[in-house]
This record gives C-alpha cells, structure tokens and sequence, in this order.
C-alpha cells in the first residue's frame, strides 16, 4: 500500500521561500506522476503542481508559475515544491498526491494516493 509523507512547511514571512518535500513508500514510484495540491481555510483544494513519473514534464498552476518549482527525486523516492517570493494567498494545508494517469493531472480525482498534509503559513 502507498504511503506518502509531507514535511517542510511552517511560518514564513512574505517574500520568502519554503521547500515542501514529499517521501514515497509502498509504491513504484518511477511509474506515478506526483502532484501537489492546497487547500487554504474555506476554500476547495486546488492544484498547485505536478510532474510525470520520469521528471520530464511538469505543469504549473498560474498562481505558481515563476514562483513554484517541482522536481521529483527517483533514488529517495521524494518529490519537492520549491516555492519562491511566497504571498499571503499560498497559506494553505499543501498535500502530495500520486497518480497513474498524466492526462488526468490537474484533477485531485485522478490521484490514488495522498499524504496527510503539512501546513504553510505566510504571514506579511
């Protein structure tokens, strides 16, 4: 059974920058395309980012795009979101996700497995 575990979140001020990392057990990690996703006090979970199972491919939500890096790590099984220039608006709960089907990326829907989640608050 797939296990993700989030870590890296925390208080930071405006401006600054966070890394969330993201380790993966229990699953063929090579073959998942790894998500991350938001969900701030209130509002629906959004999708933030993701990447395809060999790194090549990723996409961005716009609220990230210039601000947010994902990259996946094959031999640690852990995937990251470097988050650059944070805003008040990223405050959220950020989880992990995996899923089997890249066409489906942007959908939690499409996801088999989630981390429980690590919080990331921004504060001006």
């Amino acid at each position: 059974q797939g296990q993700l575990v989030e870590s890296g979140g925390g208080l930071v001020q405006a401006g600054g920058s966070l890394r969330l990392s993201c380790a993966a057990s229990g699953l063929p990690f090579s073959s998942y395309h790894m998500g991350w996703f938001r969900q701030a006090p209130g509002q629906e979970r959004e999708f933030v980012a993701a990447i395809s199972g060999d790194g090549f491919y990723t996409y961005y939500a716009d609220s990230g795009k210039g601000r947010f890096t994902i990259s996946r790590d094959s031999a640690k099984n852990t995937v990251y979101l470097q988050m650059n220039s944070l805003k008040d608006e990223d405050t959220a709960v950020y989880y992990c996700a995996a899923g089997r089907l890249w066409r489906g990326a942007t959908s939690g829907a499409m996801y088999d497995y989630w981390g429980q989640g690590t919080q990331v608050t921004v504060s001006s």
